[in-house]
């Protein structure tokens, strides 16, 4: 990738609005990006009604084809019907374009009531296997079974990806969260696995949590912490608790990272009761386009855009309602553009 300074051509990347409040707070992100001077050329992508059910294949999918030929893609948030319907496109998406690692900063915005105060964590997910391959059936009426699905492979896989991001950004500690002491081979199998690839990072210390322990330890004390590392279904809940402890869901950006691809998104839901208001929170797509830019080599532009994010919310007049101000998604996307150096 070629430096800021001589980079004329635009990066195309995928553009995913998804729905509820996803084309509001997609469009005040596209209005920063402009505003900042961000080299991206967009290619929109629209979510197919039958996507992702039985009349339509997520494989072939305009989305997955478009970040196939970009290799990059920025997406709002998709509903996912609970307990009945079509599977989740966000899992699909994820599994489709081997999307394994999920990357969560959690970091406490200045302005913004918590009880907590230097909250700077980094959860990182297993993104393609555990509870989350899907693989359920009914054994007979009334009782359902499904599968844990853990290998070597992608527990060793993920295992590379934290101590490497680690090792990268100064962190000093990883800790792998499991519950071996109940799933003994499943769980016992990643643990082996991180315990492996751990050795190679002697500079970088070790720890092993359980994870009910570590959501205990979280709401207490979490600047004990530096990088998790979990898998699929610890890795979701742990990282919406962390979100709770620096305001909510709709501050945290997130990134989905595969050898080829790669997909930042908004973690948050579709907010269906509140679309169409224009009163959406879009930190989190602001966040998450910042995380994309640093991706691309477009530092320079991330670090003003997230410059004046933090701007906007130390001076506090212009936020949005669910971080206790009033104004609306324009007027906040307004005064982080004015804030803009």
């Amino acid at each position: 990738m070629t430096s800021e300074h001589s980079q004329s051509h635009r990066t195309k990347v995928t553009l995913i609005p998804g729905d509820g409040i996803g084309p509001e707070i997609t469009q005040a992100m596209v209005r920063l990006l402009e505003a900042a001077g961000a080299h991206v050329e967009w290619e929109e992508k629209r979510i197919a009604r039958d996507t992702g059910r039985s009349s339509g294949d997520p494989k072939q999918s305009a989305i997955v084809n478009s970040i196939r030929k970009t290799h990059i893609g920025l997406k709002g948030p998709l509903t996912t019907p609970v307990g009945e319907g079509r599977r989740s496109l966000n899992v699909s998406l994820r599994r489709e374009l081997d999307l394994y690692a999920n990357l969560r900063p959690v970091k406490k915005l200045p302005g913004v009531r918590t009880p907590f105060k230097d909250v700077d964590l980094i959860i990182v997910r297993e993104n393609t296997e555990d509870l989350y391959s899907g693989l359920e059936h009914t054994v007979v009426p009334g009782v359902v079974e499904s599968l844990k699905i853990i290998t070597e492979r992608a527990s060793t896989r993920i295992a590379h990806f934290a101590f490497e991001y680690a090792r990268k950004w100064g962190r000093k500690q990883v800790a792998a969260i499991h519950k071996a002491n109940i799933m003994k081979l499943s769980d016992g199998l990643f643990l082996n696995s991180v315990r492996k690839v751990s050795r190679e990072y002697p500079e970088i210390e070790y720890r092993e949590v359980i994870v009910d322990n570590c959501a205990l330890q979280m709401v207490m004390r979490p600047q004990q912490f530096d990088v998790l590392l979990l898998e699929n279904l610890y890795g979701d809940i742990i990282s919406d608790l962390g979100a709770g402890l620096v305001g909510g869901l709709g501050l945290v950006p997130g990134a989905n990272l595969g050898e080829q691809c790669a997909l930042f998104e908004s973690v948050h839901g579709s907010a269906p009761d509140i679309a169409g208001q224009g009163i959406a929170n879009p930190t989190a797509m602001m966040l998450s386009a910042v995380m994309m830019l640093r991706h691309i080599g477009q530092e320079q532009v991330a670090d003003r855009i997230e410059k004046a994010i933090y701007k906007t919310y130390k001076i506090g007049r212009h936020l949005t309602r669910d971080v206790g101000g009033n104004a609306k998604t324009e007027e906040f996307t307004d005064a982080v553009i004015g804030a803009l150096e």
